[in-house]
Order: structure tokens, then sequence, then C-alpha cells
């Protein structure tokens, strides 16, 4: 739809609801290949499969969890088919005009972080290839500035800049680029495993670790319990659901371009549960096997790669997981900032500017490397508060507005999205309420049980959603303003 006169301040083309809608199923679809595959989603898949203890065990944690994801993910979806428009735009309906502001810059922050982070882990899988050649691994290890050795800052910065690139003609080339990807990630992915199976003798459910070095290898997986525990495949689940927890809230980045209802539903479905089972159930086994054959549990593909006797194999490893991680990052990392960046400033700042510095943001980070150290925990702090925010817009999206968004209004400062000065006071309370439980409190704290922190998000979603329907009650919504509603 046009938007007819829209605040400066509120509007820009790529900002403006989707007029070209051609996602079918197989696009959505490679949405989430692209956001699964990647270095440290088959370290957590494979980590989760593992601490599973048996294969029923497998397909009740991480089958329900991602039910769970699929549900989420298909609300959010609907959403965005619906209005058209991205996440900080529809944010607005919740927060206010300019409230919306603050959901988008948490998003973002958190997304800037983890561009990095990703595109670090692509770049460590090209040098684990690059130095099984002595005189580069002599370089590797005689040449360092930034705080890195010369051929890690070499691949990086190659990398970073192969991602702008992908980008360069917006969310239309981002689509192909995934059509592309997702299958092709799939085909290496079984081909590593079927080889190393076949070293191993055959493939094998039961992984024989000693319970002492699992425990020890899958630490940063945070999963507390004995493995195949009831508590245990609890923590697995929680787990694996939490992990999406950036991409429930900019779904609708890549929702609002599908060509209906049914095409979200389809593609989420085969792209979620269905490849998710797969892509843990394969990570497990190739894990299984790489232990069989190496005597080692490689929980990171680029480590198992490195043991290769064929460069061939070690080659299609190394670039099929770069390119794996590139998708995420350009799903989950690059377009949202993208669009979150350009709401802020839509005057100044549009889909390419906003990409753009995300990825400014992230190699200025590299020298210091935050994602190595203790500010991990600050970004999984901030990330918390990512709970609250989806239960609020889930929440007035479906209870509050029955699913109607005024879509013109979305676009003017002065229209139903105002509320007070711009912002909605209700989203901001239920926000700062969500956030000390998910966030501030197991995180910077003691006073909760350890265990909380596992289930943060979910208390985010649950406290920020039900305090946003309680005060939307006590204190609703100006009546809707004659303009067209979605």
């Amino acid at each position: 739809m046009d938007i007819r006169n829209p605040s400066p301040g509120l509007y820009n083309e790529d900002l403006a609801p989707a007029r070209e809608r051609q996602w079918g199923a197989f696009s959505i679809f490679n949405v989430w290949t692209s956001d699964v595959h990647s270095l440290w989603g088959y370290y957590l898949a494979a980590s989760l499969f593992l601490l599973c203890g048996t294969f029923f065990n497998f397909v009740v944690a991480i089958g329900l969890g991602s039910l769970i994801i699929f549900a989420l993910m298909t609300l959010v979806g609907y959403a965005g088919e619906k209005t058209g428009v991205p996440y900080p735009v529809l944010a607005r309906a919740s927060f206010g005009v300019w409230g919306a502001n603050l959901p988008a810059l948490v998003r973002a922050v958190v997304a800037c972080f983890w561009y990095g982070a990703q595109t670090a882990a692509a770049s460590g899988a090209i040098v684990a290839l690059l130095t099984r050649t002595d005189a580069v691994m002599e370089f590797h290890k005689s040449t360092h500035f930034l705080g890195h050795s010369g051929l890690e800052v070499i691949c990086y910065v190659v990398v970073w800049a192969l991602q702008l690139l992908i980008i360069q003609n917006g969310m239309e080339t981002v689509r192909k680029f995934q059509d592309w990807a997702g299958p092709a990630v799939w085909v290496a992915m079984l081909v590593l495993a079927i080889g190393l199976c076949v070293k191993a003798g055959g493939f094998s459910f039961d992984h024989g670790i000693p319970q002492a070095v699992l425990l020890e290898k899958t630490k940063d997986a945070g999963i507390t319990g004995e493995p195949g525990s009831f508590w245990a495949l609890m923590a697995v689940g929680a787990t694996w659901v939490t992990y999406f927890a950036a991409l429930y809230l900019n779904f609708c980045d890549f929702s609002r371009y599908a060509k209906n209802r049914a095409a979200i539903t389809k593609g989420n479905l085969w792209g979620l549960p269905v490849n998710l089972l797969l892509f843990s159930l394969v990570a497990g086994i190739t894990t299984i096997a790489a232990f069989k054959v190496y005597g080692e549990v490689l929980l990171h593909p680029e480590l198992i790669s490195a043991k290769f006797d064929s460069w061939f194999l070690a080659l299609l490893a190394a670039v099929s997981f770069a390119v794996a991680t590139l998708g995420i990052n350009v799903v989950a990392n690059f377009v949202s900032p993208a669009f979150d960046f350009a709401n802020v400033f839509p005057r100044h700042i549009d889909f390419k500017k906003g990409g753009y510095i995300a990825a400014g943001v992230a190699l200025v980070l590299y020298p210091f490397a935050p994602w190595e150290g203790n500010a991990a925990n600050f970004v999984n702090a901030i990330g918390a508060t990512m709970g609250p925010l989806l239960g609020i817009i889930l929440v007035d999206y479906y209870l509050i507005a029955k699913g109607k968004v005024n879509v013109e209004a979305l676009y003017h400062e002065n229209g139903e999205y105002r509320y007070e000065g711009g912002w909605n006071v209700n989203a901001l309370i239920a926000t700062v309420v969500g956030a000390v439980f998910s966030s501030v409190l197991p995180n910077l704290t003691q006073l909760l049980p350890s265990w909380w922190g596992t289930y943060g998000w979910f208390f985010g979603v649950g406290i920020g959603g039900v305090l946003y329907f309680v005060l939307a009650t006590i204190r609703p919504r100006v009546a809707s303003r004659a303009m067209a509603s979605a």
C-alpha cells in the first residue's frame, strides 16, 4: 500500500510496506537453513544432542523445542505478511512511533556484537584450512597485529567484505544468496557425515564419551544436570528455544516479502521442526563418528576438517561452514540492524547504510574481540531483554489489537500510535519489569537460583506480556482513527 503524507522522521522507501512479495515457501525455508547452519549452531546442536543421552530423549527435547520455535515464528511471520512492514515499524504499534526506537536499538546492539563474533567464526574456519600448509602456518605464528595473527586479520577482513557484497542490491540479493547457500550447506554436511561414518565403520547414536569429558567439552552450552536427566532435557529444550530469541523479533523483516500465509506456514514447517531435528541429528552423528575416528570430542566442524587427510574434503568443510556462517550473519545480524538503524534516522539512513553501520561496528570491535571474553555475559544480559519485547509485541498484536494494525498510522507522528508524546508508557513499564527478571537479576545478582538464567528469556516473555496486558486493560489505547487498517 502507498502511505499518504508520511511524517519524514518515520518513513523512507526501505521502511515502507513491502510492494513486491515474491518469497515463496522455499525462500522462507532457506531463511532457516541460513540461520541455523552456522559454526555456533553446529556446536550447540551437537552439544545438545550429546547431552540428551539417548536418541529418544533427543527427539523429545529438541523436537518439542523446535515445535515451540515453529509456533512463535509463525505468529510473528503472519504479522509481517499481513502488514508488510519490518520489525521496528511493527513495534511502533506497541511502543509508540518514537518509543519503537528502544526495541529497535536493543536488537541492533545485540546484532552488531554477534555480527563480529560470527564473522570471526567464519574466518576461523578459513584459517584452519590454510594453516594445513607449513608456510602459511609459519606466517600465522610469526606475524601479529591488532591483537591477532596476520592471517586471522586478513581472513576476517576478507570474510567481512564478502558479506557486504551479498546485500548490495537489497533483500532480493539476500533471498538469492539464501536459496543457493542453504541447499549447498546441506549437501556438504551430508558428505562430511557420511565420510566420517564410513571411516568409523558405521553410524551410531551411542557416543561412548566419558561423562567427565562430555561435561567439560559442552560446558559452554549452559546445560546443568546429568546428561539425559529430566532437568537436563528441560534445559536442552529451553536453550534451543532461546537460541532463536533475536529472530523471533525480526522474522517479519523477511515474512513481509512472503506471497501469502501458506508460504510462511510451509516454509516454517520444513525450515524449523523438520530442518532443526535433521540438522541436530547430523551434527550429533558427525561428532560421534569423529570421536570414534580421532579419539577426541570435536564439537566444532573446523576442528574436524583440520584432521582430514584429503585437501578436497577439508576445503569443502571449511568453505561450506564459512558460507553457512555468512548466511546466519546476513539473516540475523545484518538485515535486522539495517532496518533498526534506518528506523531511528530514516531521513539519513536507508537499508544499506544501516547495514554498513552494523558492519562498521563489527570491524571496530575486532581488535578487542569482546566475544572472546566476559563481554559476552554483558551481551547475553542485554539479549535476554528481547524476551519482554517479544511478549509485549505478540500480546499487543493478537490480544489487544486482535490482529488489526492501522498501517498508515505507523508512519504518522500524530496518529493513533503517538500514545504519550510518541511513547507507550505501558510497554516501557512492561519492558523494564520483564528485563529485571529476565536479565538484570539472573545475570548481575545472586538473588535468584542459578537455574533461573537458563529460563530467563521465558520469564521475560511471560512477565513482560502479562504485565503489558494488565496495563493495557487498566490504561487502554486511544480509539482508532479513520485510517486504513491491515
